[in-house]
């Protein structure tokens, strides 16, 4: 029997069980093939199946429109940071940022080269802990960007902004099918995979169809939307193994009650974690105010340095990995994404509590 520990890792993340083990089954011999799936050309027709029904698995669980365009990109959502603006921002026209943490910042960055960025609202003063309330939107902006869940901070939008006519873009690299949306009110939505739906090498990119063509002739033809659009995302070759290994996931969240069963495992997991921290009478503080919480990533410090290195230890000897904070917040983060099972976030609540008895 293989080991198995927790991974709270924030990213590259843990995965279905089930999904892997199908993976690990296929690998060497894909569907009768006699050779793996890694091997698989992307112009053959077994690889045409694994995207199209990716595409469709996902449009299907999250309830993605028909005039809404599915791709699977390279680049990460870093790629994503330049490319939004090189393909939807329009001329003499600029776009309005929220900058809610680390992510959002380096959005801007990028944004700030290839047009006007206005920084429509900021949680900075108090080290990204909520998401801001009080937002100055400019009507004729090309678009609103915004960071759904912010993995370092542990803050998450509770609601979408209302953009009116403006595209509302989001950044869902660390909560994409983690709860229900209305995808109609976006205009785009990207996520790197590697934290919520699959491994790392792939980008999902959903885009309002109006918004596929913006782009100017200027702009170079691997960084246009359009141009993986006409091509159903292999007009180069595609990250063939991690969109077949999304596949699989996809697979698994359907069987297991799509999206609204993220959700309410989501939740359960979440409430049981925040419990654990409110009820240690400040032994763990929390860094994100309570109504900016993350269902995602739970950020939490100790009262030294010295217990958070003790609980993270100690915690590893418990097969609890990857409990370590960002050096931005330090202390300790969790990571309880879609995969993560609840089973893992019990015993880490259950150790929590213990490390707070015998340290507190």
């Amino acid at each position: 029997m293989e080991k198995r520990v927790y991974n709270f890792n924030p990213g590259p993340a843990t995965l279905p069980l089930p999904a892997l083990r199908k993976a690990q089954a296929e690998l060497l011999d894909y569907e009768g093939t006699g050779i793996s799936i890694l091997e698989t050309s992307h112009r053959s027709k077994e690889f045409d199946t694994v995207i199209n029904e990716a595409s469709a698995l996902l449009r299907r669980i999250y309830g993605v429109p028909d005039d809404y365009k599915i791709l699977w990109l390279q680049g990460g959502a870093s790629t994503q940071f330049y490319m939004i603006p090189m393909n939807i921002m329009l001329p003499g026209k600029g776009a309005d940022y929220i900058n809610t943490g680390t992510w959002s910042k380096k959005a801007i960055k990028e944004a700030k080269l290839l047009g006007d960025v206005n920084v429509a609202a900021t949680s900075e003063d108090k080290n990204f802990s909520y998401i801001p309330k009080e937002i100055g939107l400019n009507p004729e902006a090309s678009y609103v960007h915004i960071t759904s869940n912010n993995t370092i901070f542990g803050t998450q939008w509770q609601e979408y902004p209302e953009t009116g006519d403006v595209p509302l873009v989001t950044d869902m690299s660390s909560d994409i099918m983690s709860r229900k949306l209305d995808v109609k009110k976006f205009g785009l939505i990207y996520a790197g995979a590697q934290k919520n739906m699959g491994p790392s090498g792939v980008t999902a990119v959903i885009i309002r169809e109006d918004l596929v063509g913006r782009a100017k002739e200027d702009v170079p033809t691997m960084v246009k939307y359009k141009t993986h659009a006409d091509k159903n995302s292999m007009f180069n070759t595609p990250p063939c193994f991690p969109i077949y290994l999304c596949k699989l996931v996809l697979e698994w969240i359907s069987e297991n009650g799509g999206v609204s069963g993220n959700e309410t495992r989501n939740m359960g997991k979440a409430d049981m974690l925040y419990k654990v921290i409110d009820d240690s009478g400040g032994f763990f503080r929390g860094h994100a105010e309570k109504d900016s919480r993350s269902i995602m990533n739970v950020t939490f410090r100790l009262p030294s340095e010295e217990l958070e290195a003790k609980c993270i230890k100690e915690a590893l000897e418990h097969d609890l990995f990857g409990l370590k904070g960002h050096r931005s917040v330090g202390g300790m983060r969790a990571s309880i994404y879609n995969s993560m099972p609840i089973e893992g976030v019990a015993k880490l609540s259950e150790f929590l509590a213990e490390f707070k008895e015998n340290n507190g």
